[in-house]
């Protein structure tokens, strides 16, 4: 998301909309991390937001928004609920924090972790 997100008179700057996602995906039982895999670990600490990596959120022309967020999965976590959880919790945060109607949340499971 490059641009302010407007409903109703409500401006986001960039950033928010992935953070509030980032969060709530990262309470998630089962998710070891969010955004594209290949911003993890060193290469993150020098990102200037590696919350906003690998997410993606956009407005429709239905005046909802549409979110993409990439995940790892912990090894041995159910890959299709933990999908179910994520998109289930990303959807009442923005609702509950901002108010936007979420039409869709596409998770893409990017790899898996393994506990250390």
């Amino acid at each position: 998301m490059s641009e302010e997100l407007y409903v109703d008179g409500l401006g986001l700057a960039p950033g928010v909309m992935e953070t509030i996602v980032a969060i709530a995906a990262k309470e998630v039982e089962g998710v070891a991390s969010v955004g594209s895999s290949t911003f993890t670990g060193l290469r993150s600490r020098f990102a200037a937001k590696p919350a906003g990596q690998g997410i993606d959120v956009s407005m429709n022309e239905e005046q909802g928004v549409d979110v993409a967020v990439h995940i790892d999965v912990f090894y041995g976590k159910p890959i299709p609920q933990v999908a179910e959880a994520v998109r289930q919790a990303v959807a009442d945060a923005v609702a509950t924090q901002v108010g936007f109607t979420v039409s869709s949340v596409d998770v893409y499971v990017d790899g898996i972790r393994f506990n250390n």
